[in-house]
């Protein structure tokens, strides 16, 4: 049974229904990053083994093996080694040290890469947002935000989900990273973003990868949005459509975090009021606050 070294030193998050858990770790002089994937069991979902679902288990190490993206626009990657065996796959990629990058380098960064050809790679991930909604929506919905002040609101957008997200097909179809959070994000080179954690890599509609990375930003949307448009390639898309995609995105995705993140809390004692300022909960609501604006653009057509 594969087991970590003793001299390893966990590292916060990471952890999925595969990952079984991120090490910092030195090989010699090397400083490393050391992620362990489990492959799927015959009990586990489905998805997980499905080539095109968001959670395709093995995604993150193909790209590495298949080096699909060496020499895209706007990002670069780490070097990262593939070991497998019967039971997964470990991941040793060199240390990346936090460049503090700017959002508005970022996202535009993110704009060059969604000019990208990834061809027509089977294991690209596709409908990313319609994939976390059907499994939002297989467990209930959005129930715990219906006990809030939001509720009118979530139960609109929950009953339009279908229209959004068909606007989202309708729109054109971009490179992906998936994850752009600040953490997988952290590094620069020259005038490339060092990005890591490309589980989730694939086709997704123009804006998505900007909608996601909003929601922990410290910027204003129309500022960031001018940057992503300017690293976008002349003729891709308008800037009505990619502010359509990071609208739907942005917003669908702060209300399924905020409704996880309430319902963790939800069953202990006390109003669940009193639970708004949880620092498991409180920044999910706030990332929810700042999409107000997006929100009164959707629900007005």
């Amino acid at each position: 049974m594969w087991q970590p070294e003793p001299g390893w030193h966990p590292m916060p998050g990471g952890t999925s229904t595969t990952t079984v858990g991120v090490w910092r770790a030195s090989i010699g002089d090397r400083p490393v990053v050391i992620k362990r994937l489990a492959a799927p069991a015959h009990y586990d979902p489905p998805e997980l083994s499905d080539p095109r679902h968001f959670a395709f288990w093995r995604r993150e190490a193909d790209v590495a093996s298949f080096r699909l993206l060496e020499g895209v626009p706007g990002v670069a990657l780490t070097p990262t080694e593939v070991h497998e065996d019967a039971e997964g796959i470990t991941l040793i990629s060199d240390w990346v040290e936090d460049a503090a990058n700017a959002g508005l380098f970022v996202v535009h960064a993110l704009g060059r890469f969604a000019g990208a050809d990834l061809a027509h790679v089977r294991w690209l991930a596709r409908n990313q947002l319609r994939d976390r909604l059907e499994r939002v929506e297989r467990h209930g919905g959005w129930p715990t935000l219906e006990r809030t002040t939001v509720a009118d609101v979530a139960h609109e957008l929950w009953r339009q989900r279908g229209k959004h997200l068909d606007e989202l097909d309708a729109l054109p179809q971009v490179a992906q990273h998936g994850d752009p959070t600040p953490a997988n994000l952290p590094g620069r080179a020259g005038d490339l973003l060092i990005a890591l954690d490309w589980a989730c890599l694939g086709y997704g509609a123009v804006g998505a990868d900007l909608g996601l990375y909003l929601l922990p930003a410290r910027e204003e949307f129309e500022p960031l949005l001018d940057a992503y448009l300017l690293g976008l390639p002349d003729g891709l898309a308008t800037r009505a459509q990619a502010t359509r995609g990071a609208q739907i995105t942005a917003v669908y995705t702060a209300l399924t975090r905020a409704e996880w993140a309430l319902a963790r809390v939800a069953g202990g004692e006390g109003a669940l009021l009193a639970k708004f300022r949880h620092p498991a909960v409180a920044p999910h609501l706030r990332a929810l606050q700042r999409q107000f604006p997006a929100i009164e653009a959707l629900l007005e057509g």
